[in-house]
């Protein structure tokens, strides 16, 4: 099968197995240097990726940038090498957007409260916010479509939302007077 018709996820899984069988290598000159070509191969490849990502900034009117964007393979090669053109929070963003129809369908809603490094804090609302299944929800419908956005986040995390206060009433007697 051509490398162009397998699926991105394979060939990622195929480079990080083939890096721990470097990673295991018995001799440690032949372990160094093998990873030293990797990583050397990686920065030539990285520096041409750069060049080719100016050169279509340059010319695009951002049509190419998306379509390369929505493509899983070059999106991940652009992820990469802090390359891809559309900024992490806008991709969270949108795969938020992508499940707010399922989530409003049971009543709840999500709502990006932070992105600190590798990791997404998000408040669920409505239905979702104190239902039990609201982690299943978000493990299953938010999470995924986070990771397939934003592939460098590590953890989603799903902050409950603040029970309401009680309302107060208080009676209070009007002034002499007062009507």
């Amino acid at each position: 099968m051509a490398t162009a018709e397998r699926d991105p996820g394979d060939l990622v899984g195929d480079v990080e197995r083939l890096l721990d069988d470097l990673d295991r290598l018995v001799d440690p000159v032949a372990r160094a240097t093998a990873i030293e070509v990797v990583q050397s191969l990686l920065e030539l490849y990285g520096a041409g990726l750069e060049r080719i990502v100016e050169e279509v900034a340059a010319r695009d009117d951002g049509a190419i940038a998306a379509a390369l964007a929505d493509d899983d393979l070059v999106s991940h090669l652009l992820l990469l090498h802090g390359l891809h053109p559309v900024p992490l929070e806008d991709r969270i963003r949108e795969a938020l957007a992508s499940v707010r129809p399922y989530l409003e369908s049971h009543g709840g809603n999500v709502e990006l409260l932070e992105i600190d490094g590798p990791v997404v804090r998000l408040a669920m609302q409505g239905s979702c916010g104190g239902c039990p299944s609201s982690s299943v929800t978000l493990k299953l419908a938010i999470e995924n479509a986070i990771h397939k956005a934003a592939p460098e986040i590590e953890e989603v995390i799903a902050v409950q939302p603040a029970e309401p206060p009680l309302l107060q009433i208080q009676y209070l007697e009007c002034p002499a007077g007062a009507a």
